[in-house]
């Protein structure tokens, strides 16, 4: 974007900024989902056992260490 207006090379295109500036989109992660951040922890739903979530590793590839079952995931209020 030569000028920085959102038109693209030699001003063509439509101009509607149609990019995932900030405030657009929420949270969202690379593959298009949500990301839910680095806090909170992961719980089993069967047992309800809870651990802390380790960040780059999704709650349900995870085991409980109690009963077997894959965790989920639980944010801060």
């Amino acid at each position: 974007m030569p000028r920085g207006d959102g038109t693209g090379p030699m001003g063509q295109g439509p101009g509607t900024g149609r990019g995932m500036g900030r405030g657009q989109g929420g949270r969202r992660g690379r593959m298009g989902g949500f990301a839910a951040g680095p806090g909170g922890n992961c719980v089993c739903l069967k047992c309800g056992h809870s651990i802390p979530h380790e960040a780059g590793v999704p709650c349900p590839q995870i085991s409980c260490p109690n009963c077997g079952t894959p965790m989920s995931r639980q944010r801060y209020g």
